[in-house]
């Protein structure tokens, strides 16, 4: 009860930050909705076309997925820049000297990351809708599932490595190294099968490209299929791997 209540109390502070602050999550859904409003209508004209993995009449159920793995990239998992200040102000280290349990402090951060990239993605499926977004509501409901698994594994990690590296110059590249490219082999904006057999290979080594296709799949209502169910156990073993190795780096750096 103590580090349930611990974590509420941290989660209500991060919050109220946010909503001071608003600009970081407005400006995460800048870029996705500029995708969302200049390549989808030509996604659609691609489907149209019969390409091979891109259904035609179902191109946003196609392209929508991607944004949202992109808002998950570049949304928890640069999350760690705020930790980052609070340590530089010495805020996390007056929290430190609380009784709140230090799991708490990253467990409240992390509730707080996975609301506000959900409440991103409520708006960017209501724009996607007015520009011809149609799924089935099961198929919804199942990729907000996604995008929470997404969010808990991401922001734990990036607030881990926030503690470690402690420096925003050094932190932004490093994860942009491995965000650019797990964002681009996940085949966010077009189906991998069309790639090159060497790059089909490497993207299958990245758990984005079976989350991706599993949120898609999800999507054209298809809910039990093999590709759905893979997608979901790497989304959950992804999130529990990140959470495990970020509260690690967290109690390691301030044991």
């Amino acid at each position: 009860m103590s580090l349930i209540s611990d974590s509420s109390l941290i989660f209500a502070r991060q919050m109220r930050l946010s909503l001071r602050s608003p600009a970081w999550p407005i400006i995460g859904l800048f870029q996705p909705a500029l995708y969302l409003a200049f390549l989808g209508p030509l996604l659609v004209s691609v489907a149209g076309a019969g390409v091979d993995g891109l259904p035609a009449g179902a191109a946003w159920r196609f392209f929508v997925p991607g944004l949202l793995i992109q808002l998950g990239l570049f949304g928890p998992l640069f999350a760690g820049l705020s930790i980052i200040a609070d340590l530089r102000s010495g805020v996390f280290e007056r929290m430190r000297v609380t009784p709140v349990s230090r799991f708490a402090l990253l467990a409240g951060r992390v509730m707080r990351d996975t609301v506000v990239l959900l409440v991103q993605t409520v708006v960017l499926l209501t724009v996607a809708y007015a520009f011809g977004l149609r799924a089935p509501l099961v198929g919804l409901l199942l990729m907000f599932l996604f995008v929470a698994a997404i969010a808990v594994g991401l922001s734990a990690l990036s607030h881990g490595l926030g503690l470690l590296v402690r420096s925003e110059e050094s932190f932004t590249p490093l994860l942009n190294v491995a965000a650019i490219p797990l964002l681009l082999l996940s085949g966010i904006l077009l189906p991998m099968t069309l790639a090159p057999q060497w790059l089909d290979v490497i993207s299958r080594l990245t758990p984005f490209r079976y989350i991706v296709d599993g949120m898609r799949t999800a999507l054209y209502g298809d809910y039990t299929g093999s590709v759905v169910v893979t997608g979901a156990a790497v989304a959950v073993v992804t999130a529990v791997v990140c959470l495990v190795l970020g509260a690690r780096l967290f109690s390691r750096r301030h044991a």
